[in-house]
């Protein structure tokens, strides 16, 4: 049984890197197959975005550079709660981030 979840693991690395849309079904119905809880939890999550698991495998874009701006603009905004303006926390965030302001 380790083996061939193993086996399965190396399948869903190949996928990914090659870029195999295609093979993402066959992947599936071979995963299915195994009846393991875990395995079947993780295949429930990538039926449910199949449309995103399918894009990412796809396409080489991500929305990594935005992530890191909205994390960095909420730790400023949980440490300036209820303390300044919203003009102030403009200015903070593009002070940070290196841009003129007005």
């Amino acid at each position: 049984m380790l083996e061939k979840i193993v086996d399965l693991v190396n399948k869903f690395k190949t996928v990914l890197k090659c870029q195999h849309v295609e093979s993402l079904d066959k992947w599936i119905k071979d995963a299915v197959i195994l009846k393991n809880r875990e395995v079947c939890s993780f295949i429930n999550g990538i039926t449910r975005d199949f449309t995103a698991v399918k894009n990412a495998i796809q396409y080489d874009y991500n929305n990594g550079l935005a992530e890191v701006s909205v994390n960095k603009l909420k730790a400023i905004k949980r440490i300036m709660y209820g303390r300044c303006s919203f003009e102030m926390l403009r200015k903070k965030i593009l002070r940070r981030e290196n841009c003129v302001f007005n």
